[in-house]
Parts: structure tokens; C-alpha cells; sequence
């Protein structure tokens, strides 16, 4: 089964493909963010390590993400095909990944900067049943209620423009020299994610026309 990194800006889509690539190709897609909330939740030793960071707003050491990634690989079966979106995010992550395990393909999502401002400034989210709208490419019936429970939407502090432009350039700094480590490697696949959430979809099942699956 194929071992697949999703890589891609905030705004990028990421969130919205991933559950669909994974439940086509019949691999379990690993967020590392939900792994880290799931460990820290579950009182393990590194779930309780990532949740004093988490809680103090810090970063979590590389060394605990690879400790929960090789726990879940070594689980019967874990290894043997994955979607792994949220890691790795620098070209020193990368590497202590391929130490643990091969990749089999790399997807860059790839979207004009100005088109990942729009969309992460229109995004607006529900306090209360935390569904998420965006004004252009999925906006609610109000503008300013949420469809499900008309709860008046709001606008998480990193989606405010400034916050957006900080976070796009974190991304530009720390990750996009991903880009070049997996192609030098002859892992990576660009993909154009401008368009319907179809249309997109056609292109990364394209893409992935010939990663291996068994």
C-alpha cells in the first residue's frame, strides 16, 4: 500500500482532500495534530510530553511527533500504507522520517498566494457545533449565521489578513524547502488546486495513477 506526505499552505485544501485520497486508496490518513490531542487525551508518556508544550502554546520537539509516528507505524499493519498530512514541516523532519520510514510519494498542493489570502480571510467558523463556512467557495445561507443552530459566525484571530500573511511566510521559510528535498529524490508531484473540490479531486487521482498499491 502506498506511504503518501501531503504537503500545502494553510489554505491550500489540504483538510478538505485528504479524508477523500485516503478512503479511495484504503489507507489510514495520519494527521499529526489529531495524534498529538488523541496521546494527550489517552494520558500516554508522550501524550502528557505534547500536551504541556501544547497547553503553554509551544511547539512539540520533533523527537515526541517521530515517538507517536513510530508508535502508530509499529502497530500490526501500521506501516503499510498512510496518508500523512501535518509532517513533516522541515527539511530536518524529512529526514529523520525517511529514517523511519520509506515514502512512496509526495504531493504539493499548489495555489497562487493571493488566492490562499482570500480563502483563509473568508473562512468563518461556528463557536458553538464548530462548523466552518468560507464566503467564496463554501459560504453559508447568512453570511453572518451559521446554517445548522444560527449562531452568529465568527473569525479565528489567524484568519485575519495580517495573520495570514505571517503564517503563508512561516510556510515559505520552514517548509517550502520541502519541496526541493523531495524532488531531488524524485518523490514529488505538484498538483493545481485551484477549482471545485471535484475538479481537484480529478487531478490528485491522476497524480496518483501509479503510486504503487500493494
Amino acid at each position: 500500500m502506498p506511504r503518501i506526505v501531503l504537503l500545502g499552505p494553510p489554505g491550500s485544501g489540504k483538510g478538505t482532500q485528504a479524508t477523500a485520497i485516503a478512503r479511495a486508496l484504503g489507507i489510514p490518513h495520519l494527521s499529526t495534530g489529531d495524534m498529538l490531542r488523541a496521546a494527550a487525551k489517552a494520558g500516554t508518556p508522550l501524550g502528557l510530553e505534547a500536551d504541556r508544550y501544547m497547553r503553554a502554546g509551544e511547539l512539540v520537539p520533533d523527537r515526541v511527533v517521530l515517538g507517536l509516528l513510530a508508535d502508530e507505524l509499529h502497530r500490526p499493519g501500521g506501516g503499510n500504507g498512510f496518508l500523512l498530512d501535518g509532517f513533516p514541516r522541515t527539511v530536518p523532519q524529512a529526514e529523520a522520517l525517511g529514517r523511519l520510514v520509506r515514502i512512496d510519494r509526495v504531493l504539493s498542493f499548489e495555489l497562487p498566494e493571493e488566492r490562499l489570502v482570500d480563502r483563509l480571510t473568508g473562512r468563518r467558523s461556528c463557536p458553538v457545533c464548530g462548523s466552518v463556512y468560507n464566503l467564496t467557495t463554501q459560504p453559508p445561507k447568512d453570511p453572518a449565521r451559521c446554517d445548522r443552530d444560527g449562531t452568529p459566525l465568527v473569525q479565528r484571530a489567524d484568519d485575519r489578513p495580517e495573520a495570514v500573511r505571517t503564517r503563508l511566510a512561516v510556510y515559505d521559510a520552514q517548509t517550502r524547502p520541502l519541496l526541493e528535498y523531495y524532488r531531488a529524490r524524485g518523490l514529488l508531484t505538484p498538483v493545481d488546486v485551484q477549482g471545485s473540490v471535484d475538479e481537484v479531486g480529478a487531478r490528485i487521482a491522476n497524480a496518483l495513477r501509479d503510486v504503487p498499491r500493494g
